[in-house]
């Protein structure tokens, strides 16, 4: 257990927490959340004991092992396997160890070739992943993870929330995906307006805590100014009546005693819109049997088609180091294929966010510098409104890219795409440094774009939020899957995830039977699938159009509002008849409307609920 006591902390002006406490008891799994800046990664390093506290106290018992991803990565082992073997606690059965590491290492990406590598020749991503292996093989007491899954392909990200939905000790992690989050922890706990507070539940539920409370707030301070604006005109009323005397020094002592409460500063949230450049015609972009590889390698994509039209919502998924961002950057047109071709259309204008792209920004510049380059005709005003959206108010636009956090150069990207409009969007795991209300304000801004979206990301949260279409890199082959992220998993799913029974390792035909049982189950699942969209499909049109009479005829009710008020004032009459029929109407419409709708949604529920408890029992046969 960890107590924490009047903690205080802050750089110079920059205040980060006053006098606060916390305490994580005995096996709970905590999401840390809170603001890029307002000390969530402080906080961990106080608890390690790599930064101190200005006041106030963390209390660590005795023997109690805290386990930490260090950001000074060193090994010593001559292997991958050696390393991750010196992770595992003193005395424990050798064998067995073995075992355990080699999972772990299995589960993070690790193939069985890497076990014999030296650690110094793997790639960046996967010293940290070893890194994070050693950790988790631990089991320390307290596991401090700060976004564990920046350097994780999608697979290994689903392994690892298996993994920590499992820990058996406390946890403190932060992470931007806030899916991930509540589907390891138990509580959470935010830092908001230098406070911490922690709440048994997922993010949901503390924010929406925190939202209440500032409303009440906010309500009970607008009440306050009223009631001391009344005392304050008794006071200057009274004042120099004699028989008011005692009354009115009553009144100035109650305003001295009662503290004043002040407004709360506005939060600043990421609120910003893709510009949209119109587009005309069938196909933004066609690819046709592309092959690409890297020198004399074997092919990272061999004869992928496709056509990127208006509105799509692609995703590009599979594991690292396979080919994602390689076909985003053929699609960019930053490399060329081998052989085959790709097609971008006159009238497509796309805009790129691409992990190299940031460490092209120049260090030398500023935020507005680097806004104004990329449209050097528009004003300085222009920029600085561009640089505001994206949090970058007042002085802060003019800081250097080169003391820039990795979140504050995502945004400065960012807004570099915002300043001419695009038809087409594609981005490489664009959320990786932003804090997690930036990565809503991104997927809302991605949702209402007109255009088309192509991203590649690990994060099952945005791809269950956007994507409608998947290139998927898996089982060492590139292909094209129609269909939303969810249909993905349940008509096909990973290749590594598929289970591998006894019978498989022992016996040929029962292996030919085990594959035969998984495709016959495949095609049950198929079936679910599709009756499943055509009877929720019909539902959802029959929702979407009663909710677009309802708008329709809201809208109606609005204008013939406003008429009445127009021919009242006049006094004529007959327009003020015709207009209450039908503006009457229209209301008992509205309610039949309401009530037609209320039915349906129950009944979408209902199906919905039906095939998906269809599904949960096929999948456990």
């Amino acid at each position: 257990m960890i107590q924490a006591n009047n903690l205080s902390k802050s750089y110079g002006r920059q205040v980060l927490f006053e006098e606060v406490g916390f305490t994580i008891n005995p096996g709970e799994r905590v999401g840390l959340v809170g603001r890029n800046g307002h000390g969530k990664t402080t906080l961990v390093k106080m608890i390690i004991g790599e930064e101190h506290p200005d006041s106030g106290n963390i209390s660590i018992p005795n023997n109690y092992i805290v386990g930490h991803l260090s950001q000074h990565l060193g090994f010593s082992a001559d292997t991958v396997l050696g390393e991750g073997c010196l992770g595992l606690r003193k005395g424990e059965d050798g064998r067995d160890e073995s075992y355990r590491v080699k999972t772990v290492l299995h589960g993070l990406g690790f193939t069985t070739e890497d076990f014999d590598r030296r650690p110094a020749e793997l790639s960046g991503g996967f010293q940290v992943r070893l890194s994070l292996a050693k950790v988790l093989l631990g089991e320390p007491d307290l596991l401090l993870l700060d976004e564990p899954t920046n350097y994780l392909d999608i697979l290994s990200v689903r392994w690892l929330r298996e993994f920590l939905r499992n820990w058996r000790h406390e946890m403190i992690i932060i992470t931007h995906d806030r899916e991930f989050m509540d589907s390891v922890t138990t509580h959470t706990m935010g830092i908001h307006r230098y406070k911490i507070r922690k709440i048994a539940g997922g993010t949901d539920k503390l924010y929406s805590q925190l939202l209440m409370e500032e409303e009440m707030y906010e309500r009970t301070r607008i009440n306050d100014e009223k009631r001391r604006s009344e005392v304050e005109r008794f006071i200057n009323r009274f004042r120099a009546q004699a028989t008011k005397a005692r009354a009115v020094q009553s009144k100035i002592k109650l305003l001295q005693k009662k503290e004043r409460l002040q407004q709360l500063d506005a939060v600043r949230t990421l609120d910003f819109e893709f510009p949209y450049a119109p587009f005309e015609g069938k196909w933004l972009m066609t690819i046709n049997d592309l092959v690409f590889s890297y020198s004399a390698a074997p092919p990272l994509i061999d004869g992928l088609s496709m056509a990127i039209g208006p509105g799509d919502r692609i995703a590009i998924v599979g594991k690292n180091g396979k080919g994602k961002t390689t076909l985003l950057n053929l699609l960019a047109g930053e490399l060329r294929p081998l052989s085959g071709e790709i097609v971008v259309n006159q009238k497509t204008i796309p805009a790129y966010f691409g992990q190299m792209n940031i460490e092209r920004l120049d260090p030398s510049k500023t935020v507005e510098q680097e806004i104004l380059d990329v449209h050097p005709d528009d004003s300085r005003k222009a920029a600085r409104a561009i640089c505001g959206i994206m949090m970058f108010e007042g002085d802060d636009a003019l800081k250097k890219v080169s003391v820039l956090s990795g979140g504050e150069k995502s945004r400065a990207l960012l807004g570099k795409m915002l300043v001419c409009p695009s038809n087409l969007l594609m981005l490489d795991e664009p959320t990786n440094h932003l804090d997690m209300e930036s990565v809503d304000s991104l997927i809302e801004a991605l949702d209402a774009f007109e255009g088309a979206v192509v991203i590649v990301t690990h994060s099952e949260m945005i791809l269950k939020s956007l994507a409608t279409r998947l290139v998927v890199f898996d089982d060492d082959k590139v292909s094209l899957f129609e269909g939303t992220y969810e249909d993905f998993l349940q008509r096909v799913g990973w290749k590594s995830e598929e289970p591998v029974s006894e019978a498989d390792n022992n016996s040929g035909n029962n292996r030919r039977a085990a594959t035969v049982d998984r495709k016959e189950a495949r095609r049950l699942r198929a079936e679910l699938i599709t009756g499943r969209g055509r009877v929720l499909n019909v539902l959802q049109k029959d929702i979407d159009a009663a909710e677009n009479e309802i708008m329709e005829l809201e809208k109606r009710i609005e204008k013939d509002t406003a008429a009445l008020v127009e021919a009242s004032e006049k006094g004529d009459w007959q327009p003020i008849a015709e207009l209450s029929k039908s503006t009457h109407e229209a209301r008992q419409r509205i309610e039949e409307l309401f009530a037609k709708l209320e039915t349906l949604t129950s009944e979408h529920v209902a199906q919905s609920k039906l095939f998906d408890e269809r599904l949960a029992q096929l999948s456990q046969e």
